[in-house]
């Protein structure tokens, strides 16, 4: 991985429509107030900032993420909660992997209570709007630097055994 964490954010369909779709669910801001949050909780880690309303797109940003990111933040909108083909995706990763809500789905409609991206995320931040965003970026910071720590620790332990 590069020095420099580099974080994916991806987000799924409609998350385009922020500020006009359904506000009093998902608020006023817009996907680029969204991601104008997450570059400055970034604290100099490189962002990928991407939306697509497709799923063959956002798999295909998973598997990029594989190759380049030191961590993957995924708000998936609907497909958190049909898309088996995204879990297997996901599965394929061994860096980070943060889930993000603007809205808290187990206090919505029953369909949206079971999410195929929870089982393999390290975590989930949902239910504060745009400031979810800014907590999952922290939570995938703090994650990578752990790793990053426990990476420098175990050769430091190898270099003592040798």
């Amino acid at each position: 991985m590069p020095e420099r964490p580099v974080l994916y954010v991806l987000n799924g369909p409609n998350l385009n429509l922020l500020g006009m779709r359904e506000p009093d669910i998902y608020g006023r801001q817009t996907l680029a107030d969204v991601q104008a949050v997450c570059e400055a909780a970034a604290d100099g880690a490189t962002m990928v900032f991407h939306q697509t309303n497709h799923e063959g797109e956002l798999i295909d940003q998973v598997h990029e993420a594989r190759e380049k990111a030191s961590a993957l933040i995924i708000n998936a909108a609907g497909y958190t909660h049909t898309s088996v083909a995204l879990l297997d995706a996901l599965k394929t990763l061994t860096i980070p992997i943060v889930e993000v809500h603007l809205s808290n789905p187990a206090a919505r409609e029953r369909f949206r209570h079971r999410s195929y991206v929870s089982p393999v995320a390290a975590g989930v931040v949902s239910g504060f709007g745009s400031f979810s965003y800014e907590l999952a970026v922290k939570a995938a910071l703090r994650l990578v630097q752990e790793r990053a720590g426990h990476a420098d620790r175990s050769v430091q332990d190898d270099k003592k055994r040798l």
